[in-house]
């Protein structure tokens, strides 16, 4: 599952190495963004993405599913996790965590931030795309190249304000799903230490596999051959 602004085209080549695994990976876009961008309302929110992917899942009747989520699709992924739970063999977030219960993606930027992301949206109903633009000082752009750097400016779309807006609320099924978590912009020793004192992100992962992939927050992008090894033996 993609993180905001991205579709499936972001996991391509992560897939592409994963299908050359013996895996069959099946990345998704959710409704409103990307090729399906014609689709969003003021309506799309979590709930949509949700089913998106119990669709997807329960369509094609998948069993010993690994769903993983970057970014935002974090949050999709740990709400999807717990419809699924039966289907599931692993929930695996990539630069991601479970929110805690109650809380929403846009919740979790400072207050400042808030202002200035709802004085941009204004009476409309989309995220407006990062400007994605070199930026030495900017380590969520780490591994970046200008060819990245412009297919993101080319493809990323619009994203749908109401999805981040959702707080999660999870099926009591969730903290039955195992984890796994592969952290980019956090040492793994400093995420260990946040896990063990019950920092809120991590607090309802299931006993997580913590992995360490140092790069910036886009790792499909900057490290997919990377980010394919680490997910291949889930």
């Amino acid at each position: 599952m993609p993180g905001m602004w991205l579709g499936a085209w972001a996991w391509q080549d992560v897939a592409s190495r994963l299908a050359e695994a013996g895996h069959d990976p099946r990345p998704v876009t959710l409704s409103g963004v990307a090729e399906r961008a014609a689709e969003a309302t003021p309506q799309t929110d979590l709930d949509t993405h949700v089913a998106d992917v119990v669709a997807l899942v329960e369509g094609a009747d998948l069993r010993d599913v690994v769903l993983v989520g970057h970014s935002y699709g974090g949050m999709v992924v740990s709400v999807a996790a717990g419809l699924l739970a039966a289907r599931l063999r692993r929930v695996v977030y990539v630069d991601s965590g479970a929110l805690p219960e109650g809380t929403s993606q846009f919740d979790t930027n400072p207050p400042e931030q808030q202002e200035r992301i709802l004085a941009e949206i204004g009476d409309g109903f989309l995220a407006s795309v990062p400007p994605f633009l070199p930026d030495p000082d900017d380590p969520s752009l780490a591994g970046l190249d200008a060819d990245r750097l412009a297919l993101l400016r080319e493809r990323a779309t619009p994203h749908p304000f109401a999805s981040a807006r959702q707080p999660v609320h999870y099926h009591p099924d969730f903290s039955s799903v195992p984890s796994a978590l592969i952290t980019c912009m956090f040492p793994a020793a400093q995420v260990h230490e946040m896990i063990a004192a019950g920092h809120p992100y991590f607090a309802l992962l299931a006993g997580p596999d913590v992995l360490e992939l140092p790069t910036g927050h886009w790792p499909m992008l900057s490290r997919p051959t990377d980010l394919a090894t680490l997910l291949t033996p889930l």
